[in-house]
């Protein structure tokens, strides 16, 4: 018997909530992500320098490159040998605004709860064991959760020891949400 994305809104939501507490312990009690970013020993010389040129928020790349074929450019080439070489992302003036963000996170596990109900749905059966379900969950929902933060490291200079990290996070959040769908899988008719 086939299961519907219907019957597994209680686990949708469960998992997606615990995936979101196991969030807020990380980053709030755990806190192993405090090692993710490093503070410029002259930040104030940087900003007031990122300021004077009043970029829109946004991501920016320097040296700015907007096609491979400007890596021919000798111009190009000597900034980049000269450095410093980076991305930047500007964010809007004032404190973050938790709440928003807040609100974002939780969509973030509920929607990948969806995805992962939808493939789990495609599946396995109605009444298949809580080692199945919680195997086959457990895998999607790493992917789900954690799979596309390598390129990050690959393309973006993220240091590989914050992917690792994140991988992690992602592997919590695809266990507890294994066991919310594991626990709450529709039985058989």
């Amino acid at each position: 018997m086939t299961v519907n994305l219907m019957q597994l809104w209680i686990p949708i939501l469960l998992g997606g909530a615990l995936a979101w507490v196991a969030s807020g312990l990380i980053h709030m009690v755990i806190k192993y992500h405090n090692a993710d970013y490093k503070p410029l020993t002259n930040e104030d010389e940087v900003s007031a320098a990122v300021r004077n040129g009043s970029p829109a928020v946004g991501f920016y790349s320097f040296p700015y490159c907007g096609d491979m074929s400007e890596m021919n450019d000798e111009g190009l080439q000597q900034k980049f040998a000269r450095g410093p070489v980076g991305f930047l992302a500007i964010f809007p003036n004032g404190m973050p605004p938790m709440g928003k963000l807040m609100v974002q996170q939780i969509s973030f596990f509920i929607v990948g709860c969806v995805l992962i109900a939808y493939c789990a749905s495609l599946g396995l059966p109605a009444g298949a064991d809580y080692m199945t379900v919680f195997r086959f969950v457990a895998a999607v929902g790493f992917l789900a959760f954690g799979w596309a933060i390598i390129p990050f490291s690959i393309w973006y200079g993220h240091p590989w020891s914050n992917t690792a990290r994140y991988l992690l996070d992602a592997l919590i959040y695809a266990l507890v949400v294994a066991g919310s769908f594991g626990w709450l899988w529709p039985a058989a008719a």
